[in-house]
């Protein structure tokens, strides 16, 4: 998937567990796992919003675009996989 979800690397930078910062935003721990390890398919902008303002950043911060490349054979190659 091209969004990539950078929560935990946030997280480890403000020195807070998931338990807290899912507290803060009033989400439950399982929620906000599923957020912050990429399996989310959407996240409300007042989540957004309640995660930045506890972490002191910007959304950009926490969610970042990789498009996805083709390679020479039609076929899709992960950002992760890119030589």
């Amino acid at each position: 998937m091209p969004i990539i979800v950078n929560l935990d690397v946030m997280m480890a930078r403000r020195k807070i567990s998931l338990g807290e910062l899912a507290e803060r935003v009033g989400l439950t721990q399982a929620n906000l796992s599923i957020l912050k390890t990429g399996k989310a398919k959407a996240v409300r902008f007042s989540t957004l919003e309640a995660i930045c303002k506890e972490l002191n950043c910007q959304p950009g911060d926490i969610l970042e675009f990789r498009p996805e490349t083709t390679s020479k054979f039609g076929f899709h190659t992960p950002p992760s996989s890119r030589v």
